[in-house]
């Protein structure tokens, strides 16, 4: 068997579990409660099945073009990949050939590690202070680029734009990135910089905020240099990244604005109304900025409560790693699904 010898062996990335059964409240992936915006269901139920003979835009054009009217850019400006996991993954593979390491925390999206190692990039985890918030100076040392996600996920913890301008001003001959997958729950984006720092690469998500996670659609912003050198990389791996279906809903997705601020407006009420009623159950969290709250209980094991909640078939995520063991991922769905989870969590907590 000495093929097994030339296999690139990596540990992958787990994603968080998705349940066959539907009779679940299903808070451990971070999807939206809430259904896509209306136009998506009209541009699906009018789709043309015959144009799928054809093969799609390799440019996306229609919905590079809408994005960057949207966030005040020249369409050579914006890069849209099959949702942002495939567009990191991309941006890893285009910028980071240095020998030098990259940087990113610690406590993080869990997919950074598993792609630096997929792609033999040398990397190092820079710790996150006890409010899991990020230290400048962890970012002011020799690297062969960053990454960081604002809003962090899992802690929800948001770094302020002047202190992100800051890492990025200090890191001129390297590219940074920031993974912006729940910006539009609270936090402020760095959209603005580009224009300034050519070394700056912003990635956004239609999974969260817009209700497509079923659909795969992530983009990047930069300077026309950057996205071109990703484009290079895109085409040649693979041409046809994104299916003709999915470019209509996306532009169709962003036509609809005042949906998309409802649809936010009401996760984000929900989640301060979340986060009041479990603070009197005892647990103690960070003030997200995203669609989920990172929560620790003062008296009852997070594995112990993960367990319970699944048993009772409400599903949120567990991480059994160092640092944030004694942590759950709880998911904002419904109003609903929250007092349900809510009640659940006030009977349980009760008997301990």
């Amino acid at each position: 068997m000495n093929w097994e010898n030339y296999v690139q062996k990596v540990v992958p990335y787990v994603a968080g579990e998705q349940p066959k059964d539907q009779n679940v409240i299903k808070l451990n992936t971070n999807e939206n409660p809430y259904s896509p915006a209306q136009g998506v269901a009209e541009v699906i139920r009018n789709f043309d099945c015959e144009i799928l003979r054809k093969y799609p835009d390799p440019n996306v054009s229609a919905l590079v073009d809408i994005l960057a009217q949207y966030h005040g850019l020249d369409n050579n400006q914006v890069f849209v990949g099959v949702g942002s996991d495939d567009v990191l993954a991309m941006s890893f593979l285009t910028f980071f050939h240095s020998e030098k390491p990259i940087l990113f925390p610690d406590i993080t999206y869990s997919f950074y590690d598993v792609w630096a190692d997929l792609y033999r990039i040398p990397y190092e985890c820079q710790t996150l202070d006890e409010n899991f918030c990020i230290k400048i100076e962890d970012y002011k040392k020799e690297n062969g680029g960053i990454v960081l996600a604002n809003p962090n996920a899992p802690t929800g913890v948001m770094a302020e734009v002047s202190v992100l301008e800051e890492i990025i001003a200090a890191n001129r001959d390297s590219v940074v990135i920031i993974d912006e997958a729940y910006v539009d729950f609270g936090g402020a984006s760095c959209v603005s910089l580009i224009e300034k720092y050519d070394n700056l690469l912003v990635v956004q998500t239609f999974s969260k905020s817009r209700s497509l996670a079923g659909m795969r659609i992530g983009y990047a912003m930069g300077s026309s240099k950057l996205i071109q050198y990703l484009n290079d990389v895109k085409f040649s791996f693979n041409s046809y990244t994104m299916n003709t279906l999915t470019i209509v809903a996306g532009v169709a997705s962003m036509m609809d604005e005042a949906y998309f601020r409802e649809n936010i407006a009401k996760v984000v009420a929900t989640r301060e109304r979340t986060k009041l009623e479990l603070a009197k159950l005892g647990f103690t969290f960070g003030d997200s900025k995203t669609n989920f709250i990172f929560a620790t209980h003062k008296t009852v094991p997070a594995q112990e409560i993960f367990e319970a909640l699944r048993k009772n078939k409400i599903y949120v995520r567990y991480w059994n790693k160092p640092r944030i063991a004694n942590y759950l991922r709880i998911s904002i769905g419904t109003d609903e699904e929250m007092d349900k989870m809510l009640t659940f969590l006030a009977t349980f907590l009760k008997q301990k």
